[in-house]
Parts: structure tokens; C-alpha cells; sequence
């Protein structure tokens, strides 16, 4: 009959440890879940990490490609030299393309670059040549400023490397259009 007992209160002490986990495990449960309703809803990490100087570069690079897209097929349509028409070209297919990685990251960061709008340069349709050209030049080298310095000194490793692989098809650009404005002179 001892035996019996002893038996017993060793089970009796197991079913309580057991009941005592089990409830402690509940508890705990319990607790995370109430942690989990009462915190704020942050930003997600992506976008607490972009700072406002990354976040202005994205926004005028995203003008500037529609910009640079928009008159590239203005050029293909209303240029006068082969050459023109080829840079435009050039324009439309190497830009789109950036313009595409740009949206791309910025969707992955959480910017919203859908409201940006390109700036359309007007040109005279007598010298548009020479003013096409002459507003490639500058602007692609403003660019080439801008994109060089955001590799440079940018805070995310996303848009750094965007603007530092945009840089070499920038200068490729302006190499292109300074040797066009070259044979115009």
C-alpha cells in the first residue's frame, strides 16, 4: 500500500509540473499576443532607412529619365540628321530602362515616384538639331553631377549602386552628345 502511495504522489507531482508548464506556456502566449496589439505600426524598415537626400535624388532622377524618354521620341520624330534620330533612340531605350531599375527600387524602399512628372524642354522646330543637342549636353551633364555625387555620398546601398551603374551610361551619353555637338558647330 506504501508502494501505491508513493506512486501515486509521484504522478500527482508530475500532472501538477506538467499543468504548471502548461499553463506558464499560455501565460506566455497570452502575453506576446497583447505586446503584439498594443505596438504601433512603424514604417517599414526600408523606408526609416532612406534618408530625405535619397529619397530628392530618386524623385529628380525620376523626372529627369521621363524627361529624357519624352524627348529622345520627340527627336526620333522631328530630327533632321541621322545622327538626332539615333541619339533620340539611344534616349528612349537606355533611359526607359533606368527608369524601369529606378521605379523598381523605389517600390522595394516604399517611395512613390508614380506622381512625378517629366519636364518637357521646349525646342524650336527650325534649330531643333542643335537645340536637342545643346540640351542634352547640359542636362546630361548636370546628371552626370548629380548621379556621381549620389554614389558617392548616398546613405542606401540600393540607390548608391543605381546612381554609380547609371553614371557610366550617363557619360556615355555626353561623350555622344558633346561629339554630336561637335559636327554641328
Amino acid at each position: 500500500m506504501k508502494k501505491q502511495a508513493t506512486v501515486f504522489s509521484r504522478i500527482a507531482v508530475v500532472a501538477l509540473i506538467s499543468a504548471g508548464l502548461c499553463l506558464g506556456v499560455s501565460a506566455q502566449t497570452a502575453a506576446k499576443k497583447e505586446e503584439k496589439k498594443t505596438e504601433q505600426p512603424s514604417k517599414s524598415p526600408a523606408t526609416a532607412a532612406l534618408s530625405d537626400k535619397d529619397k530628392a535624388f530618386m524623385k529628380e532622377a525620376a523626372k529627369g529619365g521621363m524627361m529624357e524618354v519624352d524627348m529622345g521620341k520627340v527627336a526620333q520624330q522631328k530630327g533632321k540628321s541621322a545622327d538626332v534620330k539615333k541619339i533620340g533612340g539611344t534616349m528612349v531605350a537606355d533611359h526607359s530602362k533606368a527608369n524601369a531599375e529606378l521605379m523598381a527600387i523605389a517600390k522595394k524602399k516604399g517611395v512613390d515616384l508614380s506622381k512625378e512628372k517629366a519636364k518637357m524642354k521646349h525646342l524650336n522646330d527650325a534649330n531643333f538639331d542643335k537645340d536637342y543637342i545643346d540640351a542634352m549636353v547640359k542636362d546630361h551633364e548636370e546628371d552626370l553631377s548629380a548621379f556621381q555625387a549620389e554614389a558617392k555620398n548616398g546613405s542606401d546601398a540600393d540607390v548608391k549602386a543605381f546612381a554609380s551603374k547609371t553614371s557610366a551610361v550617363i557619360k556615355k551619353h555626353l561623350d555622344m552628345v558633346k561629339a554630336a555637338q561637335a559636327k554641328m558647330k
